[in-house]
């Protein structure tokens, strides 16, 4: 066991319990005892380490996260824009597509799965777990379950799933994955109040408990919305407030930061607003926000693109990795990584394998961004169209 293991297990009555991590494989269900430090805090030592070396993992140079998380519903408006019916082979044929983009994990660390993928074969029957684990990629599992009404805000909104989640994370963990998602969202046109920030930080806080005390690394999502008018300084303001709220929940629910990461938006102004930002502009406020909120503990900051154009999110990406900085500064994009992809597959088999070369160009784009190394060369106009959508859910 490492050195934080240990100290953890010295005070432990079960120390012999946690030899079972040496055997450890990867579907092996872990057991029930817990290692008690204090009355205060109490944490599965067990996986202290695995955590670590999963958010590291993640967090490795040149990488970054898929996510192709999107809800069943939000697979099929996806696929309706290219004329194919919502249905489980269609959706199955175009993760196929995906996970089977062959070098795939020379740009992509990590997948993250909704639950049907988690569980679903490619359509010539090999697990899409397992085919994740042959490229290097560390599946991830969404565990939140969307956004409701939040009772007396100005029209703003919650994230559940915390009922019944440290039973689900338990079967999420013998079924391969090794980090969860949560998305919760802040609105800047509705406030936003203080009880919507309060309550975004404290659903990600306890999420993030759980999620360690099972085995998964938390990634931690509260996204401030592109909606709005606002420029770059409010957004900067609020930013700033949401991540305060959220590390001091995180600390308050013993949340070790060295075995999570971080997904939050990246500092633009509004999508409706009238001023733009140039990718230094963006990168400045981000690190600046970054450096004044984030520990340096956390081991990688991997932004969402949130309705930016593809190119976009790439330039912005590229212009933080200009400069040192103490995180693993790198990206966790759907649209951004899939829009081109998924316009030049079509549901047509014979476009497979242009498809995933439109899949492997913008992973490698967003690679070398993540090294501070990319030129835009090559980039279609596709790929600078926008996908903002007011009000977006999936």
């Amino acid at each position: 066991m490492a050195s934080a293991s240990a100290t953890l297990l010295k005070s432990s009555p079960v120390i012999d319990k946690c030899e079972w991590v040496k055997a450890q494989t990867l579907r092996h269900t872990p057991p029930l005892s817990v290692v008690r430090c204090n009355p205060a805090f109490t944490i599965r030592a067990s996986y202290a380490d695995e955590l670590v070396k999963t958010a590291k993992t993640v967090a490795s140079p040149g990488r970054g996260i898929l996510a192709m998380d999107e809800s069943n519903a939000t697979c099929g408006k996806r696929l309706a824009s290219i004329g194919l019916e919502n249905t489980e082979a269609n959706r199955q044929a175009y993760r196929t597509l995906l996970v089977t983009a062959p070098g795939l994990g020379q740009y992509i660390s990590g997948a993250i799965l909704f639950e049907e993928t988690l569980y679903q074969s490619t359509v010539d029957g090999e697990k899409i777990v397992d085919i994740l684990l042959q490229q290097n990629i560390v599946p991830g599992i969404k565990v939140d379950k969307g956004l409701v009404p939040l009772a007396g805000s100005n029209d703003e909104s919650w994230c559940q799933g915390l009922d019944g989640l440290a039973s689900r994370s338990a079967a999420y963990y013998t079924q391969g994955a090794r980090f969860a998602k949560w998305r919760t969202v802040v609105s800047i046109p509705n406030g936003p109040s203080a009880l919507a920030v309060k309550e975004a930080a404290w659903g990600l806080a306890r999420y993030a408990a759980i999620s360690q005390e099972n085995g998964l690394v938390p990634i931690v999502e509260p996204e401030i919305l592109l909606d709005g008018e606002h420029g770059i300084d409010r957004t900067f303001e609020v930013a700033q407030k949401v991540w305060a709220e959220v590390f001091f929940y995180l600390a308050e629910n013993n949340v070790l930061f060295e075995g999570i990461l971080l997904k939050p938006s990246m500092v633009t102004p509004g999508a409706e607003s009238k001023d733009r930002a140039t990718p230094q502009q963006v990168s400045d406020y981000t690190l600046k926000l970054l450096h004044r909120r984030i520990p340096p503990a956390v081991p990688g900051i991997m932004f969402l693109s949130g309705g930016q154009s593809e190119v976009e999110a790439t330039l912005n990406l590229n212009a933080m990795n200009q400069s040192p900085n103490p995180w693993h500064v790198s990206f966790s994009y759907a649209r951004a990584l899939q829009n081109t992809t998924l316009k030049t597959w079509g549901g047509r088999a014979e476009n497979v394998k242009a498809a995933q070369d439109a899949l492997l160009f913008r992973a490698k784009s967003n690679s070398l961004a993540q090294l501070g190394k990319y030129t835009g060369e090559g980039e279609s106009d596709e790929a600078t169209k926008g996908m903002f959508v007011k009000g977006y859910v999936y």
